[in-house]
């Protein structure tokens, strides 16, 4: 179990809070916003979460082991909201971790995930609340195994145990990500630009023919990567188009 002591002392968090077992380290953190007297950055962490959220209608399966936690954050903290902020993370969580898996294939899934080796080793959830503040919730397969996921998303599952072989330190792990996302979000709030070329660096759709979905639309081409404006770039009918949300396929 994360150290809070440790991560206040060595990261930029102001206040954390842990828990052996919650619904969702995001529906606390948006609860935590309401109450008087806040200091923030807070910090949710939690041993397991029994009804972690994803985009949309997904859900997101917390494994023993994993590492999940939530980030309340005021809305001047990046200058940007919304997916601009979950592109900053993934660029935290992909420097974050590309250390502890040299010679595997790592990178960013437009819009929120992290992927390893081409099955999902991460994934993000931005909140905005009315008043401004965000709430940046993120799940990380960590020292759990896909071996004990549910069947149906087992395949698409990559862990850090199941790549390497080896456990990792929850607190020295999050440290190191919180230390990268506040460098991130430090630079979107002065050169947005910046961090959108850094996603597209890491961008692991670019080159490949992918379809968007968008309720009842499909918009299906090469990925030419991520636009400045952190939008992904798709040639449709000759044409390059941005895109700005919608689910992603293959």
């Amino acid at each position: 179990m994360p150290n809070l002591r440790k991560i206040l002392e060595n990261s930029f968090i102001a206040h954390a809070e842990r828990y052996d077992s919650i619904s969702s380290t995001n529906d606390r953190a948006l609860a935590a916003a309401r109450e008087p007297g806040l200091r923030l950055p807070l910090l949710i962490v939690a041993d397991e979460q029994t009804a972690g959220r994803g985009r949309g209608a997904n859900r997101w399966w917390t494994g023993p082991g994993s590492l999940a936690f939530s980030l309340l954050f005021a809305k001047d903290a990046a200058g940007a909201t919304g997916p601009l902020v979950s592109l900053a993370a993934g660029v935290a969580l992909v420097d974050a971790l590309a250390p502890h898996v040299p010679g595997h294939e790592i990178g960013i899934y437009w819009p929120n995930d992290v992927m390893l080796d081409g099955r999902k080793l991460a994934g993000i959830l931005i909140e905005v609340l009315p008043d401004g503040k965000q709430v940046i919730g993120i799940g990380i397969n960590t020292n759990n195994t896909a071996a004990s996921a549910p069947a149906e998303v087992r395949s698409r599952v990559a862990t850090l145990l199941d790549a390497t072989g080896r456990t990792y330190d929850p607190t020295e792990l999050l440290i190191s990500i919180l230390n990268r996302l506040e460098e991130q979000l430090a630079e979107l709030a002065q050169a947005p630009d910046r961090v959108a070329a850094r996603t597209n660096e890491m961008c692991l759709q670019r080159g490949r023919r992918i379809a968007v979905v968008q309720g009842a639309s499909r918009v299906e081409g090469r990925c030419f990567g991520i636009a400045d404006d952190g939008a992904l770039i798709i040639e449709f009918e000759g044409k390059q188009q941005t895109v700005y949300s919608g689910e992603v396929r293959c």
